[in-house]
């Protein structure tokens, strides 16, 4: 269904699905009186919770967001993403503060199945965009959040003949930054670094972990478990995760990046792990996606690890990687599955 933002009447739309209806529920809410709206987490680092935003700092994300891409009035989005997270709801505020036309579809694995016509903005995350490459030539500005893109999907993307006025970024952010605050682009230039929003200040604590301060969306000093590398004061390298960080004989491994390695090499989904060991601490366990293959063994052994230890000692591999309901890989469950082996 199509909702014209410019003149919007929602009691002249007609929601049929359980999602539209779901999309139907915020929107009257947005309506209302009250100043804030209620979120869910997504409950990739532990249990979900709901909490409360302010719409106003919703609206000033919306404005970042719509400003940095150039988004006018009057243009097209598509939502595809789930309408209980910040990822879903902040399509639809950005369509409400710029007036724009909202395609609304059932969230998918396959978005853009039956999308033919061109689309000015789209959010996605990495699974969708894995399942719509033959279409993304109708997104002319797509972002893609929820997780990180992997270096394979990279690959896939560059590989596509798209025009130069395609832009695809990866988002950085979070539920308490009201979806992302930093962007980086994937196409048609791809970056390493990501660039944060005018007005965000990015530092590092004693840990090495970002700390953002972003006023227009939240007022507080927000501490990450994020390991980064800052350069040019507004710009910053994620390097993974301080709660993942895999203590093995003494030495610190960080999965993410030994991650990106392994999956430029390879096709499947790959996530590294560290189980308890008497002498070492953690060992180091590399889970891969799909059926056992000697190619992908021999494609990993010649690897060009930058330390003996960032081997694993053991490669397991698995039907499916266990994810959240937005598309995260699920770390936790991947423990408990491996320590039930």
């Amino acid at each position: 269904m199509l909702a014209d933002f410019n003149n919007l009447n929602i009691n002249q739309l007609s929601f049929n699905t359980e999602f539209e209806k779901k999309v139907e529920s915020f929107l009257k809410e947005w309506f209302t009186d009250t100043t804030t709206v209620k979120v869910q987490t997504s409950g990739s680092t532990g249990i979900p919770k709901i909490f409360d935003i302010e719409k106003k700092k919703m609206i000033n994300s919306a404005v970042m967001t719509c400003n940095f891409l150039g988004l006018k009035e009057g243009n097209t989005a598509l939502l595809c993403l789930p309408v209980e997270y910040i990822s879903g709801k902040m399509m639809v505020v950005r369509s409400i503060e710029r007036k724009l036309r909202l395609i609304i579809t059932d969230p998918s694995l396959y978005p853009l199945k039956d999308i033919d016509q061109e689309v000015d903005f789209c959010a996605m995350t990495p699974p969708q965009v894995e399942n719509s490459l033959d279409k993304l030539y109708l997104i002319k500005n797509l972002i893609i959040g929820g997780a990180a893109v992997s270096e394979s999907l990279k690959n896939k993307i560059l590989q596509i003949n798209l025009s130069p006025s395609n832009r695809i970024f990866e988002t950085y952010g979070m539920s308490e930054t009201l979806s992302h605050i930093a962007l980086r682009q994937v196409l048609p230039q791809p970056e390493e670094y990501f660039t944060a929003f005018e007005n965000v200040s990015v530092s590092l604590d004693n840990r090495g972990c970002l700390t953002l301060f972003a006023p227009a969306v939240n007022t507080d000093i927000l501490q990450t478990n994020d390991l980064v590398e800052i350069k040019n004061g507004n710009q910053f390298r994620f390097l993974g995760r301080i709660d993942n960080v895999i203590n093995s004989g003494g030495a610190k491994i960080f999965p993410e990046t030994l991650e990106a390695l392994v999956k430029k090499e390879i096709p499947n989904e790959a996530v590294f792990v560290g189980i308890q060991d008497e002498r070492l601490g953690q060992k180091l366990l590399l889970i891969i996606e799909g059926k056992e293959s000697k190619s992908v063994i021999e494609t990993i052994a010649q690897l060009p690890f930058e330390k003996s230890f960032h081997k694993p000692k053991e490669i397991i591999f698995i039907n499916e990687i266990p994810r959240t309901a937005n598309g995260k890989v699920n770390r936790m469950e991947i423990h408990k599955m491996i320590s039930e082996k």
